[in-house]
């Protein structure tokens, strides 16, 4: 198998900056251009306007600008956003080697970065934590990227061929997930919603090209396929299982893993229970990723990341007026006044799959996990493993609350590898093959390409 090229969606908006340093190819045309700014903009349902020096085309569909030289030549984006709907949500400009494909489709234009699977991922390791992260940390990583961005090729072309759903309502209220519903025409997006890839904007170091280099066409694989490797910042001391963040689709190896060396002390660990997930949460038991350590958590946390201080254990707090605000805002949910927030089922992580909110005019239960996340932040929560304290007026003669304080465990969905977990087992001297084996059990290493 040769190594892989992919699409990766980076920026969709009416109009496009761009910069090409180098020589570029016009793919239908041949003709070329070099070292040149450009634009492209939206002229109508299915068409739009390029111009470069002055010269100006209008395309229909699509148009691939091709490098004349891969290793020198690079393109440049304007004002791409990350951190979508995040709490660090910001845009910044972007530099990227390989190919620059622009397409339109209802009215919006989208541009795409065609690169070989190892050149994006010299990207997205450094990209999701830091360069500077200990060796083993960096190849566990490459091999959970790389066997991620295969398994979603291959779901990909079985969600277009045997359609997809990810909602489902009834008289109480409604389920949804988040995974593929959003990317037709490239493989992958550039984001958190897929994997942060920011082209050669970061910087790389020795390491990371070491560990791409040592663990070059290896996947994950279990009971012959590819593993569907997710992960996340922090778990809060258990890892989810898969089908209780997306489909109902059951992985023997994205399964529950308390991140420990051992069961902790005191602690009644079916976490679906509600008396137990509250006690697992209202505490700081040991787990790898329970730490404090700067240098540890550098290896993770990027410098936006880092405006995050809390994320093992972290508590907020939505006043009345707020959490009305924001049911109504993000997720088209109406109840009146909030009376109460009800856990009606969690995940084996503690954390929430199904959520009750109890109104003054009507009831309604949301799910899963990053629904409820969207639906109680102005971004999203750190995670959906939280329990809820009701405080009122002191002069309050209803049975209104004041606000909601919640307090919760984690950061991310919870399901496969936790980067702050991992980050600790590598500086206690894990090798990638036990840091892998630790948050994907049964599965083995397999060199692909």
């Amino acid at each position: 198998m040769n190594t892989p090229t992919i699409e990766v969606g980076i920026l969709s908006s009416e109009t496009i900056h761009f910069k090409l340093n180098g020589t570029f190819r016009q793919t239908d045309t041949g003709a070329t251009v070099c070292n040149s700014e450009g634009s492209a903009s939206v002229t109508g349902y299915s068409s739009f306007l390029l111009k470069i020096n002055g010269k100006e085309q209008t395309f229909n569909d699509f148009i691939i600008l091709e490098p004349g030289n891969e290793s020198s030549d690079d393109f440049e984006l304007f004002q791409v956003i990350i951190g979508i709907q995040f709490h660090w949500e910001r845009s910044e400009n972007q530099r990227f080697r390989g190919k620059l494909k622009l397409y339109i489709e209802k009215g919006k234009l989208t541009a795409v970065n065609i690169l070989s699977i190892e050149e994006y991922l010299l990207s997205v390791i450094s990209s999701e934590m830091s360069s500077s992260s200990s060796l083993e940390l960096l190849k566990a990583h490459a091999v959970i990227s790389r066997s991620w961005l295969l398994a979603q090729i291959e779901k990909g072309k079985r969600v277009k061929s045997a359609g997809y759903t990810t909602f489902f309502k009834n008289e109480d209220g409604y389920i949804r997930w988040y995974d593929r519903e959003d990317h037709d025409r490239f493989d992958v997006c550039a984001d958190d919603h897929c994997q942060r890839y920011q082209g050669i904007t970061m910087v790389s170091s020795k390491q990371v090209y070491e560990a791409l280099r040592f663990t070059n066409g290896e996947v994950l694989i279990y009971d012959g396929n590819i593993c569907d490797a997710r992960f996340y910042k922090c778990c809060g001391g258990v890892t989810e299982n898969f089908e209780n963040v997306w489909e109902p689709t059951h992985h023997p190896y994205l399964t529950k893993v308390i991140d420990n060396k051992t069961i902790p002390e005191g602690y009644e660990m079916d976490l679906t229970k509600e008396e137990n997930a509250e006690k697992w949460i209202l505490s700081a038991p040991d787990a790898f990723c329970n730490t404090h350590d700067k240098t540890v958590l550098s290896q993770i946390l990027n410098g936006y990341d880092q405006e995050t201080p809390d994320f093992y254990r972290w508590e907020t707090t939505l006043t009345q007026a707020e959490i009305k605000e924001l049911l109504l805002r993000k997720v088209s949910i109406d109840v009146g006044d909030v009376i109460d927030l009800i856990p009606v089922e969690r995940g084996v992580s503690g954390r929430l799959i199904r959520l009750k909110i109890v109104g003054s005019t009507r009831n309604i239960i949301i799910g899963k996990e990053l629904e409820i996340r969207k639906a109680l932040s102005k971004s999203h929560l750190y995670s959906s493993a939280f329990v809820v304290e009701k405080t009122y007026a002191p002069d309050s003669k209803n049975k209104v609350p004041a606000s909601f304080v919640l307090k919760g465990a984690g950061w991310g969905h919870g399901v496969g590898l936790c980067q702050i977990g991992a980050a600790v087992m590598g500086t206690q001297g894990y090798s990638y093959e036990e840091i892998l084996a630790h948050y994907f059990p049964s599965t083995t290493l397999e060199k692909i390409y």
